[in-house]
């Protein structure tokens, strides 16, 4: 018996270096060679170094004066990112959408587009489509002061268009470009 359990402990330990050990490290040390920020959590820093943010992480953002997010179930949280489970038939999902649409309602003269007022997966997708984007220009504009064209341009600026899927806009990006006066006035004097 001893004979058959020396080779299976030996091989586990062996397969355990390996796969627990060695095969973590090299694919670790391969991704901050080949891709450090991404790596890294691909974190936004701002002038002081000080992170303020992910651009794989939504975030909240309060005020008429910012781009709003997707709705999190997990309130933005990401230890305990994750959907609500709620079904489609479920009178609390279908409350809670009604809620914020109806608070939505009066911002747009267009119905208030679905991910506004649906979360995500995760909770935490931080993209929206460049059309739920446009619709919330006019509140931002309102609020800041802004020229709506001016936004239009800005949106379009952050529009990403991946190889495969549609076009989307990370609204973590939108609003800091947004918070950096010097983008907007470079917008408004543009032609």
């Amino acid at each position: 018996m001893l004979k058959q359990l020396r080779p299976a402990i030996a091989l586990l330990g062996l397969m355990t270096l390996i796969t627990g050990v060695a095969y973590p490290l090299a694919i670790t040390g391969i991704a901050q060679l080949a891709f450090p920020e991404q790596a890294n959590g691909s974190l936004v820093r701002d002038a002081q170094g000080q992170v303020i943010g992910s651009t794989l992480l939504a975030q909240s953002f309060e005020g008429a004066q910012w781009f709003q997010a997707r709705p999190s179930a997990a309130g933005f949280a990401t230890v305990a990112s994750g959907a609500s489970n709620l079904a489609p038939s479920n009178p609390t999902l279908a409350a809670r959408i009604a809620t914020q649409a109806s608070r939505l309602a009066g911002e747009g003269a267009a119905p208030v587009p679905m991910q506004l007022v649906t979360t995500s997966g995760s909770g935490l997708d931080p993209h929206l489509s460049p059309a739920a984007a446009r619709w919330q220009i006019a509140r931002v504009a309102a609020a800041r002061g802004i020229p709506e064209n001016s936004l239009e341009r800005l949106v379009e600026q952050h529009t990403e268009r991946p190889l495969v899927g549609p076009a989307v806009v990370n609204v973590l990006a939108l609003n800091l470009a947004l918070a950096d006066n010097r983008a907007i006035a470079v917008h408004e004097t543009t032609p």
